[in-house]
């Protein structure tokens, strides 16, 4: 028997497994599957870091999982024969706003870096963090996409950074993607995209992306962990 792994793992809206079989995931219950345990082909997924479970992710419910029994383990995730559900939580909101702050880093780098992004990429994530937050429309942000689109395209007519555009794409993509299950996600989500493309200006930002992931990481795990059910019940009686 192997030693327990604390984890991440991600549902799809209504709960259930994604492996077909449509179990509703039910917190405290262990789940197990009879080895041989393969990744990607056959066992209870997770990931040890949040950033890694959620570009694996089918949806925005998330479960906080104890691992253990027969593993395989990759890089950024593992498959186990044993899958306890600590808690899980409907992640949507926080991991729009997750999506925004990404963006935003990236956008901030360059600001930093004395050059300005364009203010419809910084408008874009501004909508797309209203929108979160119930207070723009789809359509809102359907139209902050469309500006902040037609930015980057600008710039991307100088060839130089070409390149560089997809990296800085790459350093948001994870997060962002977790915004993208349905229509409105999806428009957050190309929001958040186009501002980090629309910072990326040169090379550096490729250099930058490993301690990008990890800061990504850092503050994703903290979101995620303040809804653990001890945090909520906490913030309910403060």
């Amino acid at each position: 028997m192997s030693a327990k792994i604390l984890a991440w793992h991600f549902l799809p809206p209504d709960g259930r497994l994604a492996n077909g079989d449509g179990t509703l995931v039910i917190a405290g219950k262990t789940y197990r599957v009879e080895p041989p345990i393969e990744c990607c082909s056959r066992g209870l997924h997770y990931s040890v870091r949040p950033l890694d479970a959620l570009q694996h992710a089918p949806g925005p419910i998330v479960c906080r999982v104890e691992c253990s029994g027969t593993i395989d383990a990759q890089d950024d995730k593992g498959a186990c024969s044993v899958r306890r559900v600590l808690w899980l939580a409907d992640a949507t909101v926080p991991l729009r706003l997750f999506a925004c702050w990404c963006a935003e880093q990236a956008l901030n780098a360059e600001h930093a870096a004395g050059r300005e992004p364009d203010s419809r990429s910084w408008n874009a994530i501004a909508v797309a963090r209203l929108f979160a937050e119930g207070k723009a429309s789809i359509q809102d942000l359907a139209a902050a996409w469309a500006a902040a689109r037609a930015a980057a395209r600008a710039a991307a007519r100088d060839a130089a950074w070409a390149a560089a555009w997809a990296a800085a794409w790459d350093a948001a993509r994870d997060a962002a993607w977790a915004a993208a299950w349905d229509a409105a996600r999806a428009a957050a989500w190309d929001a958040a995209r186009a501002a980090a493309r629309a910072a990326a200006w040169d090379a550096a930002w490729a250099a930058a992306r490993a301690a990008a992931r990890d800061a990504q990481n850092a503050r994703l795990e903290e979101v995620l962990l303040a809804l653990a059910p001890e945090k909520r019940s906490k913030r309910r009686t403060a």
